[in-house]
């Protein structure tokens, strides 16, 4: 049981290093624009929710607190859009590995006013819902861990095939620009023993001309 115990705290360690949760508060002033992006590897989970804080409690959302929201892949596929909310939440499966954006646009008013957001993003194993993995599946909580603990483990796993893959196109992306290198050097040193030749050409003619050698 200690064991078992000592496993899942470190699967847990593991799946806080190897899955984002993102959970912030920033501001957006009327007429710009706020991306925040957020890497994840093909076939992700990812969860997200948004809303506009309240700036007087107890108090309607006044009307100029309003934010349309945008969530696309590197590839430019929009995976989530929202205009003039004042909160909503998206979900959705990474097709392709690759930064992903969500971009926060406020409409301009006059005179200018700054809006509040919450923003809570999470990928991998965090995106995932255990309260109603438990409710479906009807598991006790050590099953629960049980099942958290694979989840961790086989995303771990995909990670770092994923990392692996990256740092293969790294390498490949090296060798070719370190091949281009070595041919604009060749080539750079052809062109200036070209030149160089061609300039003790003419002055060797240009002497025998003027029958100075």
């Amino acid at each position: 049981m200690v064991e078992l115990r000592l496993l899942v705290a470190a699967a847990v360690i593991l799946g806080f290093l190897f899955s984002t949760s993102q959970s912030l508060r920033f501001e957006l002033q009327s007429g710009h624009t706020k991306c925040i992006v957020e890497d994840m590897k093909a076939n992700a989970m990812t969860v997200g929710k948004y809303s506009v804080v309240n700036p007087d409690e107890g108090q309607p959302l006044p009307p100029s607190h309003k934010l349309t929201v945008r969530v696309t892949s590197s590839h430019g596929n929009s995976h989530h859009y929202s205009e003039l909310v004042e909160s909503g939440q998206f979900a959705f499966q990474a097709l392709e590995a690759g930064d992903y954006m969500a971009c926060f646009w406020a409409p301009d008013h006059k005179p200018p006013t700054t809006l509040t957001i919450e923003f809570d993003w999470k990928t991998g194993v965090a995106a995932k819902d255990w309260s109603n993995v438990a409710k479906k599946g009807s598991v006790d909580v050590m099953e629960l861990e049980l099942k958290k603990l694979f989840d961790t483990v086989t995303s771990i796993h995909e990670e770092m095939t994923y990392l692996r893959e990256r740092e293969e196109e790294m390498q490949d992306l090296n060798r070719a620009t370190n091949a281009k290198m070595a041919w604009l050097s060749f080539l750079s040193l052809f062109i200036c023993l070209s030149v160089a030749g061609l300039q003790w050409w003419h002055l060797k003619t240009f002497f025998q001309k003027k029958k100075l050698i």
